[in-house]
């Protein structure tokens, strides 16, 4: 396990970015140059958000009132509390795996009555863009565009996943997905039903921990699909990575290219994020 490993520093290079195989919105594959940066080799902990916490006194989003003006007038009175969106598995009695939970936030990740006692090493969730942002710039950092994170995550492979093209090589998981039928059964076979530590899995070539896998990653990229977001009140941001979430038979998003929208002022407890520093 790897935590508090600090930043890596890339050398800049040209990079392959997005897919002309997988999802629409990955297209078109294009060749890009990166400057040199560095980067979390992690991502962000429970631990390390705790300690901005406790010097600034900052607040999440999560952790405030929502903004009336993003409640429609005849929204149930629950949505009037402080919360975000948690995952749960589904059932035949709710089959609805994801639903707005009061007082679901950083500390709480599932909830009011979880908790992030004996999690100080994994990665911090139910953080929304300003707050992901708000971190970084206390460190001295940034968040990371969506160029220079997939040139990061892919380290310079040219193969559908950064490890090589079989998704578990030699029957050895490189990242925490999800196995089995989702959203009803995740069998662990990777070790984790749900969230992992950070720096469970080996890294990429660059030295990098869970660039895959686990925890969905923010990046400062607004996404560019019109039509989503046009149809919010918001501004829609770029994740990137995919997480414990994504199944063979759901979300195929367990590659560096995969990108999907993200409304900038909800977390949920399978996003995350890491920092990086430079021009």
């Amino acid at each position: 396990m790897a935590s508090d490993l600090g930043p890596i520093t890339l050398p800049g290079g040209q990079a392959r970015i997005g897919s002309d195989i997988a999802y629409v919105e990955e297209a078109p594959a294009r060749t890009l140059f990166v400057a040199s940066f560095s980067i979390d080799a992690t991502e962000v902990t429970n631990a390390q958000f705790s300690r901005f916490v406790e010097a600034t006194g900052y607040v999440t989003m999560a952790e405030k009132p929502l903004d009336p003006a993003l409640i429609p007038k005849d929204a149930p009175p629950y949505l009037n509390l402080p919360g975000s969106a948690v995952f749960k598995t589904a059932t035949p009695e709710q089959p609805y795996w994801w639903s707005y939970v009061p007082g679901a936030n950083w500390r709480h990740p599932e909830g009011p009555k979880s908790t992030i006692d004996g999690r100080a090493n994994f990665p911090v969730v139910q953080i929304a863009y300003a707050d992901a942002r708000a971190y970084a710039q206390w460190a001295g950092r940034r968040l990371p565009s969506e160029t220079e994170w997939e040139y990061a995550a892919k380290a310079g492979a040219a193969t559908l996943y950064p490890w090589g093209d079989e998704r578990v090589p030699d029957g050895q998981h490189r990242a925490n997905t999800w196995q089995g039928l989702f959203p009803v059964d995740d069998q662990a076979e990777d070790g984790f039903a749900g969230l992992a530590p950070v720096g469970c899995f080996a890294p990429n070539a660059f030295g990098l921990y869970d660039m895959i896998g686990n925890a969905w990653e923010w990046t400062s990229t607004p996404y560019a699909q019109s039509e989503r977001q046009s149809s919010s009140i918001e501004p829609v941001y770029t994740i990137k990575g995919g997480s414990y979430l994504c199944a063979d038979n759901y979300c195929r998003r367990y590659r560096a290219s995969a990108r999907q929208p993200q409304e900038a002022g909800l977390g949920s407890n399978h996003i995350g994020f890491r920092t990086i520093g430079g021009p």
